[in-house]
This record gives structure tokens, sequence and C-alpha cells, in this order.
């Protein structure tokens, strides 16, 4: 079984796709009809890849040729169980967006669809490339489709959005871009240039060189995530955007950002990322807070719900640089739940604006009473994005804060507000667009039709079943972030079971 090419296969089918739909003479349900099956089966290969995945197995289903010999680049794929959840989470929301899009991309179903499958096919190839020159072509290869489904669907202003979103996006490339040059030049002086991340992590790397190193990488995967303060394209793009294509950034794209720092500042460059944590930590902080602060302040439920995410890749960054078991395995559970939750509010926000007409949150009032269904959805849904327990973000949540009192009380006091403000911001937009007195226009609004029951019912699902029975997850989880932190030299701060005593007798010490 793995010596079938899962990873090739799982990004060219949904290149050929593209291609296919793309073309084809009709733009109407013909093209939605192949683009979806497409990512369909796609969805279904993922999936029976990771049914043969051994949590604890390193890298897997790997593949490795040579490239450009002169580079020392290889194409070169495989993944742990971090990349593992990438690809699934990704092979997930593919086919969810394209049915929740399915009217909102006609006239032009064949271009939306074509390129939300090479986004799909790009971000599995960022996810699981072992290489780091294949990383970086495949890192701004995802833009082109991003730009594209940024500035052709959406709201008026979009345009300008989508230009503000390749600036941003092709700057930090630019300057990762210095450090993938400098691996280069580490790896030649060493005696043989390489990218391959298995030789490049038995690099003796001079600590001034990892510094200047990480800095290259971390602007980079802090614009991707993003993080404060270089984060002010992400409102304006899921303002503008349609909410299936703020979906596929959101909950996809922008994970590039902390899958990055995981697997190449934790995992290449340990000893600059602990000299940078306490900056790190205190930049996801303000991002926690700030977000929330700002997201509190909106009348755009779209705006508002994007905000939300700056608050919350600040709590997975947190996770990520506290360096502990616990921290490291809420932030990647973090970064699945995240997934979940911000895709159903996105597509729900969708249904609420497509029957007034409008994203402006003052512009709706009363709505449960016509509309009982997508209200129950979308409070569940609010409900996971800000912690409540019984739902899965609350388990990565409350992993990550345990993990920030660890590392300073002050951490976990100030990373504590999160709750309180998700809160907030939360209940306010459901009081304002669900509750009190009906608008008159508002009793003839339909409640969720079966397609948009379908496009949110599996979200749902996986937040509820996660909720309460997450070690499915935590199981493939765990074991990379114990090498990651092996990687690093922080030595694994989980609790011991002592063994019994030689006499027979239990030692209680």
């Amino acid at each position: 079984m793995s010596d079938f090419p899962w990873l090739t296969t799982l990004i060219v089918l949904p290149l050929v796709g593209a291609i296919i739909t793309g073309y084809l003479p009709s733009r109407g349900v013909i093209a939605r009809q192949v683009g979806l099956g497409f990512a369909l089966v796609t969805l279904v290969l993922a999936v029976v890849m990771a049914t043969g995945f051994e949590a604890g197995g390193g890298m897997q289903f790997t593949e490795q040729h040579q490239w450009i010999n002169v580079f020392g680049a290889h194409y070169a794929l495989g993944v742990d169980g971090l990349g593992l959840l990438m690809v699934l989470l990704t092979a997930v929301l593919v086919p969810i967006v394209m049915v929740a899009s399915w009217k909102e991309a006609d006239p032009k179903a064949d271009v939306f669809f074509a390129w939300a499958l090479v986004l799909e096919a790009f971000s599995i190839a960022v996810f699981a490339a072992t290489d780091v020159f294949l990383f970086y072509i495949v890192f701004e290869a995802t833009l082109i489709p991003a730009y594209f489904l940024i500035g052709g669907f959406g709201r008026e202003g979009r345009g300008r959005a989508a230009v503000k979103f390749l600036i941003y996006q092709l700057a930090g490339g630019l300057i990762m871009l210095a450090s993938v040059i400098g691996l280069y030049v580490v790896s030649a002086r060493a005696g043989s240039p390489s990218y391959l991340l298995t030789d490049l992590a038995a690099l003796d790397i001079d600590p001034t060189t990892q510094k200047w190193l990480f800095v290259g990488f971390f602007v980079a995967f802090a614009i991707k995530a993003p993080m404060f303060p270089v984060h002010t394209w992400l409102a304006d793009t899921t303002e503008k955007a349609t909410t299936g294509t703020s979906v596929l950034l959101v909950c996809i794209l922008d994970k590039i950002g902390t899958f990055g720092m995981l697997r190449f500042c934790l995992g290449l460059l340990p000893e600059a990322s602990q000299w940078a944590t306490p900056v790190v930590v205190v930049l996801a902080l303000i991002s926690i807070v700030y977000g929330a602060l700002v997201a509190i302040g909106q009348d755009d439920m779209l705006r508002l719900i994007g905000l939300t995410s700056l608050s919350h890749f600040g709590l997975i960054v947190l996770g990520i640089f506290v360096f502990t078991q616990q921290g490291g395995s809420g932030a990647i559970l973090y970064m699945v739940n995240h997934g979940l939750a911000t895709a159903a509010l996105f597509l729900l926000a969708g249904a609420i604006i497509r029957r007034r007409g409008s994203a402006l949150i003052s512009d709706f009032g009363g709505m449960e009473k016509a509309t009982p269904v997508l209200a129950g959805a979308f409070l569940t849904a609010g409900l996971a994005a800000c912690g409540l327990p019984g739902l899965s973000p609350f388990v990565s949540e409350i992993m990550v804060l345990i993990s920030a009192f660890d590392y300073a009380w002050w951490a976990g006091a100030v990373a504590v507000s999160a709750i309180v403000l998700a809160a907030i911001y939360i209940l306010w937009m459901y009081q304002r667009i669900m509750t009190g007195p009906p608008r008159p226009e508002v009793a003839a609004y339909k409640d969720l039709s079966s397609r948009e029951v379908v496009t949110v019912a599996p979200l749902l699902v996986g937040l509820l079943v996660f909720g309460f029975y997450p070690m499915p997850l935590l199981d493939v989880i765990n074991p990379t972030v114990e090498t990651t932190l092996v990687e690093v030299g922080v030595p694994d701060d989980g609790p011991t079971v002592s063994t019994p005593a030689p006499t027979g007798e239990e030692d209680h010490s």
C-alpha cells in the first residue's frame, strides 16, 4: 500500500479535474458536477490513504526523486501526523465549499470550481513537501488560485482586496526566499547542497545564522497565518470575497503559516526558535486580544468572522512556542478545530446574507423565529468558535491555555481573556441577527435548504464528535509533537507512570 504514490495522486488528480472543469464547453451544472466529482474522489483517496497511516511511524507515504541536481532540490513528499491532518482537512473542506457555492458561482461555475481544485492541489503539495525548495515553489503557487478566487468572485471592492492580499503574501514569500537561499549556502558549505528536510536537520547551523534564517521564515509564516501586525489583509479579504473563498483561504491556506512554524522554524532552527520565543509569545498575545477587541466593534459579519481568526491563530502560535507536549498537541488540534468551526461560521453567514442581501449585522433582527434550523446551526458554530465545553475547540483551547500558564502566569492570564472576549463578539452577533422583534421582511425568509444542510452538517458533527472524543486526532498528533520537541532539545513534559518496585510492592513516590 505504501508503494503507491498516494500523495502525488492527491496532487495531480485535482489539477486534472481543474483542467477538465475549466475547459468544458458548458459553464452550467455539468461543470459543477465534474468539479465536485474530482473533489469527492480526492477526498475518498485521502481517507483510504489515512487508513494506512501508522501513528508514531514518522514520515510516511514518502516519495523522493532527483529534481534539480545543481540546487540539491528533490521532488520529495511525505506526511507525519501534522501533514496528514492538514491534507485531510483540505480534502474535506473543498467539496463542502463547492456544494455551498453551487449557486453563488453561477454563471462562472467552471472558473470557480477549477480554481478551487488548483488551490486544493497546491495546498496538499505544501503540506506534503519534504524538500524546502519544493515547499517554497508550491507555497508561492497557492497565491495564483487564491488571487483569482478573491478577485473574480464576491462583492464590490474585491479587486482591491485581491491586490492587497497578493502584495502581502508576495512580500512574505520574497523574505522567505532569502532564508531558502541561505539554507542552500549552509548545506553547500557542509559538503553537499541539499534541500531535503532530513539532510538539513542533520546540519550543525551556528546560532547567528539560525537567527537570520528564522526571521526570514517566521515573517512569511506570520503573514500567512496571520499574526499582528501583518494581518491587515485578512479582514479586507473576508469582507469582499465569497464565503466559500473565505473558507478556502482562512481554513486551509492560512494553516500553511502555523504548519511552517512547526515544520521549518522548530524543526530546522531549534536554537533560533527558543531565542525568538519571548517576542513571538508577546506577538501571539497581542493577536489574541487585539483580534477579539476589533471583532467586537464590527458591523459586517464577514469582517467580524475574519478577525476572530486573528485571535484564534494567536492561540495556535502561543501553543507552538511554549514548547510543551500539551501546548504543541493543543496547537495542532486547534488547527483542525478552527478549520471546522470557522468554515461552519462562514458558510452559515453566507446563508444568512443570501436571504437578506446584506452582510451588515444592523440590517438583521428576529431571524430565529422564521429560520430556527439556521439559527440553531449558527449558534452551535458560534459557541464552538468561543470554546464551549463539549465542542471540539474547547479541548484544544484548554490545552493551550494550561501550557500558557505553565510558561508564565501573565501569558496565561492574557490568553484566557480570549474566552471572555470570544463570548462577547459571538453572542452579541447572534443576538443582533437572530433575536429580538423580527423585522417585517424576515417572516418571508426560508430556513436552510437541503443543500445548505448537507454543507454544514459534516462540520457540526465533527465539532460534536471530536468535542467528546478527541483521542483519534490526538493519537496522530502526539508522536509528531514529541519528535519536534526532541529536535528542539526540549524534554517531554508529559506525566510519567511509576513502575513496580522489584520487591513487588508499589512505589508511590
